[in-house]
C-alpha cells in the first residue's frame, strides 16, 4: 500500500500538468517549459544528485550491471526494431525507449520506501548511469528521427546534462562539498526539475487522442519494458553473487516505468512526441496495476 501511496503522489503533478493545460490551452507553451528544464533546470538536479554523497568504488557493481544489462537489451533491439519497424521516428522510439526508465523521481523514492534509506548509495549511482545513458543513446536515437549520424553525434556533445555530469563526478572525486547554503539552493532547483517534468508530461498527454494510439508500437515497447528487460535481469541476476538487497533495487530500477526525459528529447528533436508521451503513460499505467505484486517480485532473490 505504501508503494501505490508513493507512485500516486507523484503522478499528482502529472494531473497538475493536464489541469493547467485543460485550463488555459495555447496560453501554455509546452516547448518553451521543455527547453527550460533541459537546459537548465536538470543541471540542478544532476549536480545536487551527484554531490550528496562520496562515490564509493565498494558500490559500483551494482550500477556496472544496470549499464550491462541496458547495453545487452539495445544491442538486441536494434535489429528487431530495424526489422519490424520501417519509419525512421517508429524505429528510434522502439528501439531505445523502454531502456530510459524514471529511475530517479520514481525509482529513487521507491526503492526507499521499499528497502530503506540504506537503498540510497545504490539507486544514485544507477541514476547516474540512467542520465549517462539518456544523454548518450537517448539523444543519439531520437535525434535520428529527424537528423543523420553525424548530427545526432553532435546533439550529445550539445546536451549540456551531459558535461554537468561529468563536472559533478570530477568534483566529488577530488572531495568537494556543497556548503548547506549551496546543497539547498541546488536541491530548490533539483526539485524543480522534477516537478517541472511530471508537470511537462501531463501537458502533453491533455493533446493526446486515442486515434494517435499505434498498437504495434505500443505492444512492443509494453513488452520490451515489462517482459523482455526483466526476463534478461532475472537471468543476469539469477547467475551472480549479490546481496539479496541489492539485486532487488538493481531489479526495480530496470522495471520502473519509462522516464518523462523521452517526452523531453522527443519534443527537442521533433521526434513524434505525442506518440511517445503515449508510451510513458502506457508504461505508467501497468506499472501501477504491478505494484501491489512488487513487494513478492523483488523478494524472488
Amino acid at each position: 500500500m505504501q508503494t501505490l501511496f508513493s507512485i500516486l503522489g507523484i503522478y499528482l503533478f502529472i494531473a497538475v500538468g493536464f489541469g493547467a493545460k485543460w485550463a488555459f490551452k495555447e496560453k501554455i507553451d509546452d516547448r518553451t517549459i521543455t527547453l527550460l528544464s533541459v537546459y537548465f533546470l536538470q543541471l540542478f538536479l544532476t549536480f545536487w544528485g551527484l554531490l550528496k554523497r562520496p562515490i564509493d568504488t565498494a558500490l559500483l557493481f551494482a550500477p556496472s550491471l544496470y549499464l550491462a544489462i541496458t547495453v545487452a537489451s539495445l544491442l538486441l533491439m536494434i535489429p528487431l526494431a530495424k526489422l519490424l519497424f520501417h519509419d525512421t521516428k517508429e524505429r528510434s522510439i522502439a528501439t531505445v525507449a523502454a531502456l530510459i526508465g524514471n529511475t530517479g523521481n520514481l525509482g529513487i523514492p521507491l526503492a526507499i520506501a521499499m528497502f530503506g534509506e540504506e537503498s540510497i548509495p545504490y539507486t544514485t549511482l544507477i541514476n547516474l548511469v540512467n542520465v549517462f545513458v539518456v544523454s548518450t543513446v537517448g539523444v543519439f536515437y531520437y535525434s535520428r528521427g529527424e537528423f543523420d549520424v553525424r548530427n545526432s553525434l553532435l546533439n550529445i556533445l550539445k546536451l549540456p546534462v551531459l558535461w554537468a555530469a561529468i563536472a559533478a563526478i570530477a568534483l566529488n572525486l577530488i572531495g568537494y562539498r556543497p556548503s548547506p547554503a549551496v546543497d539547498k539552493t541546488l536541491m530548490m532547483g533539483a526539485y524543480a526539475s522534477m516537478t517541472m517534468q511530471l508537470i511537462l508530461f501531463g501537458i502533453y498527454l491533455y493533446g493526446i487522442k486515442m486515434g494517435e494510439l499505434k498498437i504495434r508500437l505500443t505492444l512492443w515497447v509494453n513488452g520490451t519494458k515489462f517482459i523482455f528487460i526483466p526476463l534478461i535481469a532475472f537471468g543476469v541476476l539469477s547467475t551472480v553473487e549479490m546481496d539479496p538487497m541489492v539485486k532487488g533495487i538493481l531489479f526495480l530500477e530496470l522495471l520502473v516505468p519509462m522516464a518523462v526525459a523521452n517526452v523531453n528529447l522527443a519534443s527537442l528533436y521533433h521526434c513524434t512526441p505525442r506518440t511517445v508521451t503515449i508510451q510513458v503513460f502506457m508504461t505508467s499505467a501497468i506499472f501501477l496495476g504491478i505494484a501491489p505484486i512488487l513487494p513478492t517480485l523483488l523478494h524472488l532473490f
